[in-house]
């Protein structure tokens, strides 16, 4: 008897020994998504391939994107991909699929972006605001009776969407963690999904309150500080110890960071900028910079952090244009600057990565916080 409570402790011990190594070994799954453009033809391309690859990989027709990450970024058109992957159905399960949101973005773009005349005899380049927030709450309705608009906590897994803040002059994060803390920081989707797109002079900045009207805010786009959110879903799981205890440091990440396409044309004299070519040199540049700092961070191990980028792609999502993007060799950054052009291509980095989130299984943190379980109602 006295032999087999030794074993059982011994055993005890090694198999505590085995779990605490196995969740060492366990990363973090990010993903982040630029913003910038109105047709997300490079993000919508790797979002549909990389929910392809998982299905594929684990044999699960039913799997999704939020199955296997455990954050989720995304800033602009980047962000309403986000969202809409992330949206509850009310019983843990995402709204909607990759190809889902992306054929809304391709479907609704008109109602997204639906260009105004102002002034008499001009036409200037501005979109509707009343027309996108139209589409905005549709998309992020809860499809049943009550037809209740979703909110920042109503997501299968945390998610971060930034804007800037007018009337503090300072960035502005939305994200599940401070949403499930306080009504006060918890905005309906559709809002925050505005917000970060409310690009200057496109559309008017967003003004707008918390579900409890206590917290306000004046935003235009987010694109402005973090047009590729990465660094700030890196920044937040480092320092967020309640939804992620066992990070310590970017050796227990691993990234997938998806760009929205950047120009093919170059601006390389000062006379031939414009204000939307001064616009882009901002947007590409923080996306770049950002890339720039994550590869420097990532040297030692580059395979945990992934950038899928294309160049000089236009128009609407086609599958031609989801083929050029799947296609493209990989240009990845150097430490301390420079880049260098891979054999690789988008697509097939894509697949890399894919094998190393099915190894790391399906992740393990709670659902939404406002989701009900079936028998709470019984």
């Amino acid at each position: 008897m006295e032999l087999s409570k030794v074993t059982l402790e011994i055993f005890s011990k090694l198999e505590q020994q085995w779990l605490s190594h196995y969740e060492a070994t366990t990363k973090t799954r990010i993903l982040s998504i630029d913003g910038g453009g109105t047709t997300a033809i490079v993000a919508g391309a790797a979002l549909i391939h990389l929910e392809d690859q998982i299905r594929v990989q684990t044999s699960d027709p039913d799997a999704q994107i939020a199955d296997y990450f455990d954050i989720i970024a995304g800033t602009g058109i980047g962000a309403l991909l986000a969202a809409m992957i992330t949206a509850d159905d009310g019983f843990g399960r995402p709204l909607y699929t990759a190809r889902d949101a992306v054929q809304f973005i391709a479907e609704s773009n008109r109602k997204l972006y639906n260009p105004k005349h102002t002034g008499v005899f001009r036409r200037h380049r501005r979109f509707s605001s009343s027309s996108m927030e139209k589409a905005l709450k549709q998309v992020f309705q809860r499809k049943d009776k009550e037809g209740r608009l979703l909110t920042i906590k109503d997501t299968c897994k945390p998610l971060l969407i930034p804007c800037f803040d007018l009337k503090s002059s300072a960035p502005f994060v939305f994200s599940r963690a401070d949403a499930s803390e306080s009504p006060s920081f918890n905005f309906e989707l559709w809002k925050a999904c505005r917000a970060t797109s409310a690009t200057p002079g496109l559309f008017s900045p967003f003004h707008f309150a918390s579900v409890d009207g206590k917290t306000y805010c004046s935003a235009v786009d987010g694109g402005l500080v973090m047009n590729n959110p990465a660094a700030a879903a890196v920044t937040h799981v480092l320092h967020n110890k309640r939804d992620f205890p066992s990070v310590n440091g970017v050796e227990d990440l691993l990234v997938l960071s998806i760009g929205n396409g950047a120009p093919a044309k170059r601006v390389h004299d000062v006379r031939e900028c414009s204000t939307s070519s001064v616009v882009d040199i901002a947007l590409d540049g923080v996306s770049e910079t950002v890339d720039q700092m994550l590869g420097n961070a990532f040297c030692w191990n580059r395979t945990d952090y992934v950038r899928i980028q294309a160049f000089g792609l236009g128009g609407e999502v086609t599958k031609a244009e989801e083929k050029k993007v799947l296609n493209e060799r990989v240009l990845e950054s150097l430490p301390f600057g420079g880049k260098r052009l891979l054999q690789e291509t988008n697509g097939n980095r894509i697949k890399s990565f894919v094998q190393r989130l099915v190894a790391n299984g399906k992740t393990s943190l709670p659902p939404s916080p406002c989701k009900v379980p079936p028998y709470a109602s019984r």
